[in-house]
């Protein structure tokens, strides 16, 4: 075996040419200074251990390593160092790493921000809830003469007129409302809010009664006659409930609400196909914009209950806006505000009508759509439009004395005939 393969052995270094006649020369691996017999000299060189090879490897040269003096005097000169404090912790609201890159905003900063921006939230809000009501149309509508006495609850009008004020002609084409310039009311509803559910009733438009200085008629002809003075009068003669509050929107206001609130959803029963209002929609519920919203609230020709069912549609339209107008995602965003706000230049109210009364009116809105007021049509005994006389007393007298938890059923259906007509 040889030398080289035995383990746990050092390797004996092959002499190197000297002199002749001399011994073994180790100058090389030991110095010349290792000769002399100076045992500090040669401490600094040892043997160094060969791991044991594999037989038939090529031996691989040794990695040169720093001589031993060397090694000794940087292990001194490390241990002569005197120990290094460690770092101490940077200061509160500054990096570790330094410099005004690595600052970060204290609690304190980032407190205030907070604070800042939810004023001008805060600010944003009640500065557009107050300036609402001033982009509206203020209208005089309380009547002269003899009215019914105060009643409890509040009962609010709400009329949809015709009217094609402050369409352009691009604007009429596209809503397909044509050129009329008279002014009727499409839609008239009582909303009345108290101790009880709240109720939306429909008073069909074409409903013949008497008008105060023009016989007996169709009931929208009085908004044409004497605007809302007239159409008020003639409901409170004929209901004996009294009007505390009223709001009107034209056509074009509508299309901009809806629009403004994002859109509503509306579920027609039936396919429904009407050229003249420009609606074609599919059963079922789906999205509608203005446009669309406008078109389902005023066609009747696809209706099965022709102007009947357009009343029970425009309550639908009624209800879904009011639900998109008294969510939190548009009461407490300003941005949708704002967009409401510029909506509500196509809506008209009272004159004594205040911020707080048409909050109120919102707010009884928004109940006609989640389920909890009640959907009544005036009743009535054919498909002209003649009041069952002792039908709709006994419905107005539920109206009047604030008692519509008490309404029966029987006598609230959403088209005002029997359900012994609709089934």
């Amino acid at each position: 075996m040889a030398l080289w393969d035995m383990p746990g052995t050092f390797v004996a270094m092959a002499e190197r040419p000297g002199n002749p006649g001399e011994g073994p020369d180790f100058d090389w691996l030991y110095g010349a200074r290792g000769r002399s017999g100076n045992p500090e000299k040669a401490e600094a060189t040892r043997a160094m251990p060969v791991q044991p090879r594999s037989q038939g490897r090529t031996a691989q040269p040794a990695a040169a390593q720093p001589a031993p003096t060397q090694v000794r005097r940087t292990y001194d000169q490390r241990a002569a160092q005197p120990p290094t404090a460690p770092p101490l912790a940077p200061p509160p609201g500054e990096s570790r790493t330094g410099g005004g890159g690595g600052r970060r905003p204290s609690f304190k900063t980032v407190r205030r921000i907070v604070y800042v921006l939810l004023l001008a939230w805060i600010v944003s809000i009640v500065w557009v809830g107050l300036s609402f009501p001033n982009a509206m149309t203020r209208v005089a509508w309380e009547p002269n003469g003899a009215r019914p006495a105060d009643q409890p609850g509040t009962t609010y009008l709400i009329v949809a007129s015709d009217s094609r004020k402050g369409l352009s002609a691009a604007q009429r084409k596209k809503l397909h409302t044509g050129n009329d310039v008279g002014q009727r009311t499409d839609t008239i509803k009582l909303l009345h809010t108290g101790s009880g559910p709240n109720l939306l009733m429909t008073i069909p438009r074409d409903s013949y009664v008497p008008i105060p200085g023009h016989g007996s008629t169709k009931i929208n002809a009085a908004f044409a006659y004497g605007g809302p003075k007239l159409l008020v009068k003639t409901i409170e003669q004929d209901t004996g409930i009294r009007i505390d509050g009223y709001v009107e929107i034209g056509m074009g206001g509508l299309v901009n609400l809806v629009d403004g609130v994002g859109g509503i959803t509306i579920c027609p029963t039936t396919n429904m196909n009407d050229p003249l209002a420009n609606l074609h929609v599919k059963k079922g519920c789906q999205p509608a914009d203005g446009v669309k919203a406008l078109a389902y609230a005023r066609s009747r020709h696809a209706q099965k209950l022709g102007d009947l069912g357009r009343g029970e549609a425009q309550s639908e339209v009624i209800g879904q806006i009011g639900k998109k107008v008294a969510t939190p995602g548009t009461l407490l965003n300003p941005f949708k505000l704002n967009g409401l706000k510029s909506a509500a230049s196509g809506i008209a109210v009272g004159k004594d009508m205040g911020t707080i009364d048409i909050a109120k009116f919102a707010w009884a809105f928004k109940s006609v759509s989640n389920g909890s007021a009640l959907t009544c049509g005036v009743p009535i005994s054919d498909m002209y439009i003649h009041w069952d006389q002792t039908r709709a007393k006994r419905m107005f007298g539920y109206v009047t004395a604030d008692k519509t938890g008490d309404i029966p059923k029987s006598l609230c259906t959403p088209s005002g005939l029997p359900k012994s007509v609709t089934g």
